[in-house]
């Protein structure tokens, strides 16, 4: 045997952005996500989204960290930073660049603003400086042209898909005005790049999906397939995050909030497993996960006293 050691037929994630502490929803994701690499005997790495160093929060990198530790993830070899990865997403850019895809954008936040709310059947970017900047405009991102352009995935969880780019998601930025690369660029071509099969992830995401598609497409590189799992709800409607003020996870209570994970994802895990060890409560999820137990909505309310 040449001692090389054998790729997994499955690769899943779980991408975090260091913007806060890690909540209820954030543990949905990185549960579902988990135990769906688990049962297909696969490996579950863990990517850090920095790109946007302006919204990071002091210390939430290594909070982040110590938080899947204590609630009993185990990832598959080194933690991986997107904020590593700049050189690859220039290289892409200017393969997109060649392939003629991409043009840049005049447009100031107020401008495309004006032009969503002038059109309230199709919010999105009108494609205005798609023909070329006009006269003394100069450039403040970079777009990638979806003009034609039509996406349809089969979702793991969410069923069948269809995008018509230019009306639904309409020319996304791939370059901010501050020269950061952007979310849809840099998870479309780490994700293919870092050979991930599947990605399970909040239905918050799941229009960023034919975006990302796109970006691998163009990139020539291989889509993996997508599940997006329900996101839960406060009381108000609004989904649990940090800035609708979620409450930090507690490794404290470990055991409580991943048994209310896996009832929230439908395992219906035994109540008394809510007093057991949190690795009885891994070891039940590991032998019972099963997808087709959980509801096929997009979001569910979620109320309990760890949220209040």
């Amino acid at each position: 045997m040449s001692g090389r050691r054998r790729q997994p037929t499955y690769r899943g994630r779980f991408a975090p952005s260091p913007t806060g502490a890690l909540h209820f929803g954030s543990l949905i994701a990185a549960t579902g996500s988990y135990l769906q690499a688990r049962s297909r005997q696969g490996e579950w790495c863990l990517r850090i989204d920095d790109i946007d160093p302006p919204r990071e929060a002091p210390g939430a990198r290594d909070t982040i960290l110590k938080t899947l530790a204590g609630f009993g993830f185990e990832w598959d070899g080194p933690v991986t930073y997107q904020s590593q990865h700049a050189d690859i997403y220039a290289e892409a850019l200017i393969t997109l660049q060649d392939k003629g895809l991409v043009y840049p954008c005049a447009c100031s936040r107020k401008v495309i603003a004006q032009a969503q709310a002038a059109n309230t059947q199709n919010p999105v970017y009108p494609g205005t400086c798609r023909r070329g900047l006009g006269p003394g405009q100069s450039a403040r991102m970079l777009r990638i042209n979806t003009e034609g352009v039509v996406m349809e995935f089969q979702d793991l969880l969410q069923g069948k898909h269809r995008y018509v780019l230019e009306t639904t998601q309409g020319d996304f930025v791939v370059r901010r005005a501050d020269g950061l690369f952007a979310y849809q660029l840099a998870t479309g071509i780490d994700d293919a790049m870092q050979g991930m099969t599947e990605v399970i992830r909040g239905s918050d995401l799941l229009d960023t999906t034919p975006c990302q598609m796109f970006i691998q497409q163009a990139l020539d590189l291989k889509s993996p397939t997508y599940g997006h799992l329900p996101v839960a709800l406060n009381s108000n409607g609004q989904k649990l995050s940090k800035q609708t003020h979620a409450r930090p996870l507690d490794i404290r209570q470990a055991v409580v909030q991943l048994w209310q994970a896996l009832d929230f994802l439908g395992q219906k895990p035994a109540k008394d497993l809510r007093e057991s060890s949190l690795k009885t409560l891994w070891e039940w999820a590991f032998a019972n996960w099963h997808t087709n137990n959980i509801t096929r909505q997009t979001t569910i309310e979620f109320s309990d006293i760890a949220q209040h």
